[in-house]
């Protein structure tokens, strides 16, 4: 193992808050804060650094939807490099025994990772994927039954007839020498298939209930955006099924007979950030075009407007959204514009860090940063971005079974990080 040891320097940043009025608002739900500790002050200040937004006309729906006042982690943080030599990887999954699955997105391959760095050899038996653009081999869980099972699950693009599309496989992991899966079964195909690289989403939650939510992209070609609010299509939608593949009974579109019964949410673009909080709700982040990124909280049946509403624009700087809102259509709890390109994501529940309880902390790629977001009552009061110097697009942050961080660096040479008190 490596170590890159370092005090955090985060300097506490700066540009000024917005003085938006108020109109409308997402609910503020249940405080965050464990009860009976005293609620402390809120961060006031200067915004991070991010330069200028790209649609400047696109105002804030209420204040604290954009550019919070910065914030900075006072313990010192080190760095610990575990492993590399992934090419491209995009997951990672604790086993019981606290080693790691792994998944190489270009490749479409899967390791085993011990906390000391040894990798496995590639587990056998995955079924081939489509790996160009954003493609391959995607998420990693661990089945909520795996010590009587042995269950693993995983996400894909999957290669058709006629183009390709995601799915969602499990398997039982014969965890030998040399590794292996047996019985791989697909349990969930995104429907229709089409023909992009882009756009599959793929993040995969288990509930305590046992159900498995899986973020679906609307494939950024034109054919496949149109869709993200029609519910016949699984394009642009959070979705939730029971771990084989069958559909929950209280599921929110059950009732209408042309809708995907699969689907609990709609009008999303292309969602790379999902974990649940302290009250086993579900959080997502999803990656906006050039501007526009989003914090959500699916619930079900509900619409997040893409593309009819939003805080971006195209890559040509050409216009998407007449307006950021309108009626039926729910506001992100937060965006960003110019972008932070989010992938991985958890919310803090550990006790290494006391000052990040329930903060959530999410993989920067464009940003070369890990996020953290202080968030209290359901609105994020605080931002930092952290580990700048590693300059590294970081696509995935866990939280361990001991209360560490564990990240994955997007690179050819991607590199398995451990984040703990200096």
């Amino acid at each position: 193992m490596r170590l890159l040891s370092m005090p955090l320097i985060v300097a506490t940043l700066l540009v000024g808050c917005s003085e938006d009025p108020e109109p409308t608002s997402p609910d503020s739900g249940a405080s965050q804060q464990d009860s009976g500790v005293p609620e402390e002050p809120l961060p006031s200040g200067p915004p991070v650094p991010q330069g200028p937004p790209n649609v400047p006309e696109f105002t804030p729906a209420f204040p604290g939807q954009t550019r919070v006042p910065a914030i900075q982690t006072k313990t010192p943080l080190q760095v610990t490099e575990l492993a590399s030599g992934f090419r491209n990887p995009w997951a990672i999954a604790f086993l019981p025994d606290q080693r790691m699955l792994v998944t190489e997105k270009a490749t479409g391959s899967l390791y085993i990772v011990t906390q000391q760095g040894a990798k496995s050899r590639a587990v056998s038996g995955l079924p081939a994927v489509d790996a160009r653009g954003q493609g391959g081999l995607l998420d990693v869980e661990v089945g909520p039954d795996y010590a009587q099972s042995q269950l693993i699950y995983w996400t894909y693009s999957e290669p058709r007839q006629g183009g390709n599309g995601l799915a969602v496989a499990r398997a039982r992991l014969v965890d030998e020498a040399q590794p292996r899966v047996e019985n791989v079964q697909v349990i969930f195909r995104m429907m229709p298939t089409l023909e992009s690289t882009q756009h599959s989403g793929g993040r995969m939650v288990f509930t305590p209930d046992g159900k498995l939510f899986v973020t679906l992209g609307e494939r950024s070609i034109l054919a496949g955006r149109v869709q993200a609010q029609d519910v016949k299509s699984h394009f642009g939608k959070v979705v939730r099924i029971n771990p084989d593949g069958s559909v929950p009974q209280d599921n929110p579109y059950l009732g209408n007979p042309e809708a995907k019964p699969e689907i609990w949410s709609i009008g999303h673009r292309n969602v790379l950030s999902a974990a649940l909080d302290s009250q086993n709700r579900l959080w997502t982040v999803e990656m906006g075009p050039q501007g526009g990124d989003e914090v959500n909280r699916p619930e079900a049946g509900k619409d997040y407007g893409w593309p009819t509403i939003g805080y971006g624009e195209e890559y040509s700087g050409a216009p998407i959204h007449q307006s950021t809102q309108a009626p039926g259509m729910e506001q992100p709890v937060y965006y960003w514009d110019p972008v932070i390109a989010p992938s991985g994501m958890t919310l803090y529940s550990g006790t290494l860090f006391p000052e990040w309880k329930n903060d959530m902390f999410i993989g920067g790629l464009a940003a070369k940063a890990l996020v953290r977001l202080m968030v209290r009552n359901d609105r994020v009061v605080g931002e930092e971005h952290l580990l700048k110097d590693l300059d590294a697009r970081i696509r995935e942050v866990v939280q361990g079974p001991e209360g560490a961080l564990y990240l994955l660096t997007d690179a050819t040479n991607g590199k398995l990080l451990k984040v703990t008190p200096k």
